[in-house]
């Protein structure tokens, strides 16, 4: 079997179908375990893959074997499958604050290993993803890793000491653009607009702005700047959020996440 999926949930899902999409492989070639036989039946229905409810099972038979599972619960998972895994496994983990090392030490030594950091936008096919690895992972491999991150969105190659600030700028943040979304179409109800209307409006401003920043290079201060007229209702609306310490919450939310994740 070719990738196996230790836990089979939003992250795992927008994998599998990442992957199926871009034709990296074939369904038979992917197999997956859960905790629930309403996820394994789901998963099976929707992408066609062999499931299975022992981890054991499915780290036995994977040349990849992703690690789709929460932080607080890997550990307990490694213990179960680390003697079922083959010693030429590549090991992917997408477990949020785990560390190469601490990888390598919860599987009783040296493994190859990748620690990736994708988020949520994946699950839509714009995902974004910090990417390393350790020593023993190949050139090949690391290309191969990449790839599979890349078939749902963008992957980079990162320094391992950057992953928590990673996790904060690309994992974290998509709840605050949500919150920020959510309190820009608020302000169009209060205004007088429909929900659903203000709602799309604000959603789209956010999508274009940040492919603005994306496509045309330029520094974001520089496109704000195009947008604020002298005396205009912009430059009005910047005033009250830098009144209100908006750059610097948003600093700080980024930083406290970054802080968490070197606890986890």
């Amino acid at each position: 079997m070719g990738i196996g999926f230790i836990g089979l949930g939003n992250m795992a899902r927008a994998i599998i179908g990442g992957m199926l999409e871009q034709g990296i492989v074939s369904a038979q070639d992917i197999c997956g375990s859960a905790k629930t036989r309403k996820t394994l039946d789901a998963v099976h229905r929707e992408y066609g893959i062999e499931v299975n409810s022992s981890n054991a099972a499915v780290a036995a038979q994977s040349q990849t074997l992703v690690l789709a599972v929460k932080p607080q619960f890997l550990e307990e998972v490694i213990r179960e499958i680390r003697d079922a895994v083959r010693p030429d496994t590549l090991i992917i983990s997408i477990a949020a604050g785990k560390s190469l090392n601490w990888l390598e030490e919860a599987f009783g030594g040296k493994r190859k290993l990748v620690r990736c950091m994708p988020n949520t936008p994946a699950l839509v096919g714009e995902g974004c993803t910090g990417v390393c690895v350790n020593g023993a992972v190949s050139e090949e491999e690391t290309r191969y890793s990449l790839s599979l991150m890349e078939s749902f969105g963008k992957a980079s190659l990162v320094e391992e000491r950057l992953m928590d600030a990673v996790g904060a700028v690309s994992g974290s943040s998509p709840a605050y653009v949500f919150m920020f979304i959510e309190a820009m179409a608020d302000a169009g109800v209060a205004a007088g607009m429909p929900r659903a209307q203000a709602l799309a409006f604000a959603s789209q401003a956010v999508y274009g702005s940040a492919r603005l920043v994306l496509e045309t290079g330029k520094h974001p201060g520089e496109l704000k700047d195009m947008v604020c007229s002298p005396g205009g209702t912009t430059i009005e609306g910047v005033r009250v959020l830098e009144e209100a310490g908006f750059r610097g919450a948003v600093m700080n939310a980024l930083l406290a996440a970054v802080e968490k994740s070197r606890k986890l």
